[in-house]
C-alpha cells in the first residue's frame, strides 16, 4: 500500500522523572531494530479498539514528549497508546527510588537514568508478532512483518521515512496466504483477528485480570503458548510489576550482575525480585538491556 499523507496534529505527554527517548527508541524489541537515533521515534499502529491507524513522530523536548500524529484517529486515544508503548505513563521518580534501594539496579540506573522499556503497540500486534516470528530468526521475522504490513496494512511517511502498520483485524481476516508465511499460520492469524474483534485482546480486559489468568486465557489461541502469552500480557499491556520466570535471558542477567555461581531457579528469581516491586517488569528489562553495558565495562 502507498504511504498515507493525512493531516497532522500535535499532542504533548508530560514526563515524570528521568526519561531518555533515545534509550527507548534504540532498545531493540519485537519488530523494532533501530541502530541509530536522529531525534525521532517513528510509530505506526492500529489504534486500540478502532478500525483505524495512526502514524506518530515522537520527539523529546525536555520534560515532555511532543507527538506529531498522522491520521484522524482520536488524539486522546493515540496519546494514551503512545504513552503506554514508550513507558511514559508511569512515575520515573518512583522507579529511580526502587533502583536506589538495590545495589545492582542502582548501577544499572546510573548507566542509563532515562531508560524505560519499549513495548508492543497492543496485545493484538504482539499476538500477530508471535505468529509471524515463530520458528524463524528475529531478523527474518522483522523482514516478514515489514513486507506483510506494506502489502496489507497502512504505510505512513514519518519525518522522511516510511513506517508500516499491521493490517486491522477486519483486513487480517480477508488474507488467505502470503509469500514466506507457512499455510498453517493463516488460521492462527484469523483466530487472533477474531479475538481482537470480540474484545478478548482489549488492553483494559487483560489488565483487569490477574496476570496468570490473562496468560491462561491467551493460551486458548492457536499457536500461543506459555512464552508468548506471557510476552503479550507483560510487554503489550504496559504492566510494570509482573515477573516472568520463563524468560532465560532475565535469569542469565541476574546470574551475571548479582554475582551468582549458577542461573537462578524460578523461586530464587522471585526472591531476588521482591526488592524490585512495584517495577519488577522494568527491572528485568533494564537488567537485560542495560546490564550488558556494565558487564562490558567491568
Amino acid at each position: 500500500m502507498s504511504a498515507e499523507t493525512p493531516p497532522t496534529r500535535t499532542a504533548v505527554i508530560a514526563l515524570r522523572g528521568p526519561y531518555d527517548l533515545r534509550e527507548v527508541a534504540l532498545m531493540g524489541f519485537g519488530h523494532r531494530d533501530e541502530t541509530s537515533f536522529d531525534g525521532v521515534m517513528r510509530l505506526a499502529f492500529r489504534v486500540d479498539g478502532l478500525d483505524d491507524h495512526a502514524g506518530v513522530e515522537v520527539r523529546q523536548r525536555g520534560g515532555e514528549l511532543e507527538l506529531t500524529v498522522h491520521g484522524d484517529a482520536p488524539l486522546d486515544a493515540v496519546s494514551r497508546q503512545v504513552a503506554r508503548v514508550v513507558s511514559a505513563d508511569h512515575d520515573g521518580d518512583a522507579w529511580a527510588a526502587v533502583c536506589a534501594a538495590d545495589p545492582v539496579l542502582e548501577r544499572v540506573h546510573a548507566a542509563a537514568p532515562g531508560f524505560r522499556p519499549s513495548n508492543f503497540y497492543s496485545p493484538y500486534e504482539a499476538a500477530v508478532w508471535a505468529v509471524l516470528s515463530a520458528r524463524r530468526s528475529r531478523v527474518q521475522a522483522i523482514a516478514l512483518r515489514r513486507r506483510f504490513s506494506e502489502a496489507h496494512g497502512v504505510v505512513f511517511s514519518l519525518a522522511g521515512r516510511t513506517e508500516a502498520a499491521l493490517p486491522a483485524p477486519q483486513r487480517l481476516l480477508e488474507i488467505d496466504g502470503f509469500p514466506g508465511l507457512p499455510a498453517d499460520r493463516i488460521p492462527r492469524l484469523h483466530a487472533i483477528a477474531t479475538a481482537s474483534l470480540d474484545g478478548s485482546l482489549d488492553v483494559d480486559r487483560l489488565t483487569g485480570m490477574a496476570p496468570a489468568e490473562a496468560t491462561a486465557a491467551l493460551q486458548r489461541l492457536p499457536g500461543i503458548g506459555p512464552f508468548y502469552s506471557a510476552l503479550i500480557v507483560i510487554r503489550a499491556c504496559g504492566l510494570t510489576d509482573v515477573l516472568s520466570t520463563e524468560e532465560g535471558h532475565t535469569r542469565e542477567a541476574v546470574r551475571a550482575l548479582y554475582g551468582l555461581d549458577h542461573e537462578p531457579s524460578g523461586p530464587e528469581l522471585e526472591r531476588i525480585a521482591e526488592r524490585w516491586r512495584p517495577f519488577r517488569t522494568w527491572a528485568a528489562v533494564a537488567l537485560r538491556a542495560v546490564g550488558s553495558r556494565l558487564a562490558l565495562a567491568s
